[in-house]
């Protein structure tokens, strides 16, 4: 095993790269993740794992890795996205993210709950999003526009851990309503308006339902393309739900009828 005392070495400088560049995690294939938990989620999941840098020792009950060095603790605090990270470190590819053309995306099955986030700009919504559609079945999260980056070290911790087993898409307003009707889903938009209907008395099986950020809500043409509007009711003085939140509403909604 190496060990890593300079802050100048090439794959401390490219792991500080990773964590803050977008371009960079789609050119490789690569994001930064931090911590055991995650490492041994990324191994329950089969994803491949680059690199893994431990703080000072080697801890857990990990197999050997492909690339595994010691940091002190200093350099590692450099290395790492995290603030006060236990460790460990690594770099991992993330195998459940797809375009929406991906051929396996060809079937379909009935009951199909997809959950389509547009706008959705804060790191700990989204990764909180994917966590609880992996928690309740969820078969697809839709990634549109403004949403934030999955890949980035932030949105990934707030997974804990769902990112290695929950399908993400990211695909255009374009491509999302022939990918539902190819599908047989039914378009809802969780909407703040007078003709949406209650949540409670509409059948979301076979169904995709778009969230939109708390500020702005959905686009006027993301809307334009729905069959339909749905609405959380709510008895406080509460303007909106957090994206999270409500996402979680939803998704609790679509997926009632499988679960039972």
């Amino acid at each position: 095993m190496e060990i890593i005392k300079s802050r100048q070495n090439q794959r401390i400088q490219m792991v500080r790269e990773l964590s803050r560049n977008a371009e960079l995690r789609q050119k490789t294939g690569l994001c930064v993740c931090d911590g055991e938990k995650l490492l041994a989620e990324a191994l329950r999941s089969g994803s491949e794992v680059e690199s893994v840098f431990w703080k000072e020792s080697r801890v857990g009950d990990f197999p050997a890795f492909q690339y595994e060095a010691l940091l002190p603790e200093a350099l590692f605090d450099y290395a790492s996205p995290l603030k006060n990270s236990p460790g460990p470190l690594f770099t991992v590819r993330l195998p459940q993210l797809k375009q929406a053309d991906a051929g396996e995306l060809q079937q379909s099955r009935n009951g199909e709950c997809v959950l389509v986030l547009e706008g959705v700009q804060d790191p700990g919504n989204v990764g909180t999003v994917l966590r609880t559609a992996d928690a309740f079945g969820v078969d697809f999260v839709v990634l549109m526009e403004g949403c934030a980056d999955v890949t980035a070290p932030k949105t990934v911790r707030s997974t804990m851990g769902a990112i290695f087993r929950q399908r993400v898409l990211q695909m255009n307003r374009e491509e999302l309503l022939p990918f539902c009707r190819g599908r047989g889903l039914k378009l809802y938009a969780a909407a703040l308006t007078e003709r949406a209907g209650d949540v409670r008395e509409v059948t979301l099986r076979n169904a995709a339902v778009c969230v939109g950020s708390e500020g702005r809500g959905l686009s006027r043409e993301l809307l334009d393309l729905c069959d339909g509007e749905v609405i959380i009711p709510m008895r406080g003085a509460a303007e909106s739900l957090n994206a999270a939140v409500a996402a979680a509403i939803l998704m609790w909604e679509m997926c009632r009828g499988e679960r039972s």
